[in-house]
């Protein structure tokens, strides 16, 4: 009923009329090589075949600079100061090197935050600061992102796992099984309380340097003394409790919710989380993290604004209560919500990132990832 293969290649070979015959009976022993008859397929099996060979090289390279990095640290028990040293570089790395990445939708969130007339839409946005700024003004305000949430991820993901693990301690290992996401939330909220104070100047600074169009501050460092100068310390810290406001509960969201989507995802799933191996394991962080993401976006949008707003627009010796109550009174209620959808986006991929580098560099370190399975029943 169906044509062989034979009769497949003899059709759509090329032809010769000078002994078509026998170079159709014995194509190689005439010389010619041999025509596959859907070479589309033949293209795409071997991508995949390049593919595979380019993510088994880049493994085994990642198992080897792991190992390397494992025998010159040693083993790193749980709960040890090497534990949260390692656990404060994961930290450092997820958050400098995500947000840094996305400062161009930070930039235009910023900026339509302040005033929602400036861009008709965040399309629009980027090609007028393209046009205007260069491929550089796309990125303004990268320097001070990166410092600031480097060492706000430092705090951030360290402390997290210190006050986990001492709030467990005190209220008691069945306790904190028993209360697991009231701990996850303290220990997430403690964490982030300092971890602001190390992100505030950087933010106060980034905030500045995105919304002065032109930017009047160039580089982070001197944009610090130039607030020194004019304002004093206190000056870095006037958008301190309004950020406060924004970084405390959206953290205790980010923590707690991934801790508990990445437990429904491996109970969901058939076996135990130690049956999945590396890959897997980051998949499950990155999805957990992203869906996080969109929940932290939501319940920390409102004081997102208000801090751009205080940055940007507080008045020298105005009192915190005051600037608030005037810029609300200009926003109104729907004022707080300007900018939500890149936000939700741009927190999204985010947070999903942070926690596939983060897990991802525990894994590097020789460490369990973070969240998992109820434990298994005696």
């Amino acid at each position: 009923m169906f044509p062989s293969e034979g009769d497949i290649t003899r059709a759509f070979a090329s032809q010769s009329p000078l002994g078509q015959r026998q170079q159709s009976q014995q194509p190689e022993a005439a010389g010619l090589k041999r025509r596959e008859p859907f070479p589309a397929w033949n293209v795409v099996e071997d991508t995949k075949k390049k593919a595979d060979a380019i993510a088994k090289e880049a493994s085994r390279e990642f198992n080897v600079a792991s190992q390397k990095a494992q025998a010159k640290t040693g083993k790193i028990e749980p709960w040890t100061p090497k534990y949260y040293a390692a656990c404060t570089v994961g930290g450092m790395l997820a958050c400098g090197l995500t947000h840094t990445a996305v400062t161009p939708l930070d930039l235009i969130k910023c900026r339509r935050q302040v005033d929602p007339l400036l861009y008709k839409s965040n399309a629009e946005a980027f090609r007028t600061i393209r046009s205007a700024e260069g491929f550089r003004g796309v990125f303004t305000g990268w320097g001070p992102t990166f410092f600031g949430y480097s060492a706000q991820g430092a705090f951030k993901y360290g402390g997290y796992e210190f006050f986990k693990k001492f709030y467990s301690d005190l209220v008691g290992a069945e306790n904190a099984h028993r209360w697991k996401t009231s701990l996850y939330l303290t220990a997430s909220a403690s964490a982030e309380l300092i971890a602001d104070v190390a992100l505030c100047p950087f933010e106060a600074v980034k905030v500045r340097m995105q919304t002065t169009i032109p930017p009047d501050i160039r580089s982070t460092f001197t944009g610090i003394s130039s607030v020194v100068n004019k304002e004093g310390v206190a000056g870095l810290y006037k958008g301190l409790y309004p950020l406060w406001g924004r970084q405390i509960p959206y953290t205790m969201m980010k923590f707690a919710s991934f801790e508990t989507i990445v437990e429904m995802i491996y109970t969901s799933l058939p076996g135990q989380k130690s049956d999945y191996n590396k890959g897997a394991q980051t998949a499950v962080a990155f999805t957990g993290g992203y869906l996080a993401g969109i929940l932290c976006a939501v319940v920390s949008h409102p004081a997102d604004v208000m801090v751009s707003k205080l940055n940007a627009n507080r008045q020298a010796g105005e009192a915190f209560g005051a600037a608030m109550s005037r810029i609300y009174k200009d926003i109104g209620f729907g004022g707080l919500w300007n900018g939500l959808p890149v936000r939700i986006v741009m927190i999204g991929t985010l947070t999903g990132l942070q926690w596939m580098i983060y897990d991802s560099f525990k894994i590097f370190m020789g460490l369990p990832t973070t969240g998992g399975g109820p434990p298994a029943k005696k």
